[in-house]
């Protein structure tokens, strides 16, 4: 995996190259916002005040956080508008939109996964 930042190659030295394909997809699309983030961007463009209605839970800082490395990887786009208030819009690139599939098929495993834990805790 080459890290944006320093432009040095983590996975140079890997036997399995797999290991660091899946190493650099969690990389782009870890931690406990992004993929929430993604998720509500796939309806479409949101400004960043709807996305802190949508998830009421993040913080005004680490939604900037998120929102900035998500660019950084080319995987969310902003647009600002030269109007008074601000305008900013964010959305997905091409290359975001790549995991469409990614994130519907990680909520639909996160569906199956409740009903087996529902279930096992009934039985318990």
């Amino acid at each position: 995996m080459i890290d944006i930042k320093t432009g040095e190659n983590h996975c140079q030295h890997w036997d399995d190259i797999s290991s660091c394909l899946v190493e650099t997809t969690i990389q782009v699309i870890s931690g406990k916002w992004k993929g929430i983030i993604l998720y509500h961007l796939l309806d479409g463009t949101k400004r960043f005040n709807e996305l802190r209605r949508l998830i009421p839970t993040i913080t005004h800082r680490m939604l900037t956080l998120q929102l900035r490395e998500l660019e950084e990887h080319q995987i969310v786009q902003r647009k600002e508008y030269s109007v008074v208030p601000p305008k900013v819009e964010y959305s997905l690139t091409a290359v975001g939109e790549t995991l469409r599939p990614i994130i519907l098929e990680m909520k639909q495993w996160g569906e199956k996964y409740q009903k087996v834990m529902l279930t096992k805790q009934k039985m318990s």
